[in-house]
């Protein structure tokens, strides 16, 4: 079966770190780009980043630039988002996604073929 799984969310006071993983099960990330997303409660879902499947592009949403950092290692098909200074409004169950599509300039695919089950980030004090 053809998995995403995310790891690593959890609850961070502002200001804080984390690391998120996103991990492929049942196929290699090679080939995939991947992308970053997140859903708050009565929002509409945000991406939040993504990379190409060499890793050389990265682009990253406004809300986030400076703040996190999207890389992978595809001899472990994972796929990591780096966020430091977190703020309150982070707060969201974030899910990491798979394309074959590619990075065009600033933009990040319309489309994904692959979906995981979200991992929730709660940034308060």
């Amino acid at each position: 079966q053809l998995q995403l799984v995310e790891s690593g969310g959890g609850l961070v006071q502002p200001g804080g770190s984390l690391r998120l993983s996103c991990a492929a099960s049942g196929f290699t990330l090679d080939y995939y780009a991947i992308g970053w997303f997140r859903l708050a409660p009565g929002k509409e879902r945000e991406g939040v980043s993504c990379i190409s499947s060499s890793g050389r592009s990265t682009n990253y949403a406004d809300s986030v630039k400076g703040r996190f950092a999207i890389s992978r290692d595809n001899a472990k098909s994972t796929v990591y988002l780096q966020m430091n200074s977190l703020k309150p409004e982070d707060t969201a169950v974030y899910y990491c996604a798979a394309t074959t599509g590619l990075l065009y300039g600033s933009s990040c695919p319309d489309e994904y073929d692959y979906w995981g089950q979200g991992t929730q980030v709660t940034v308060s004090s």
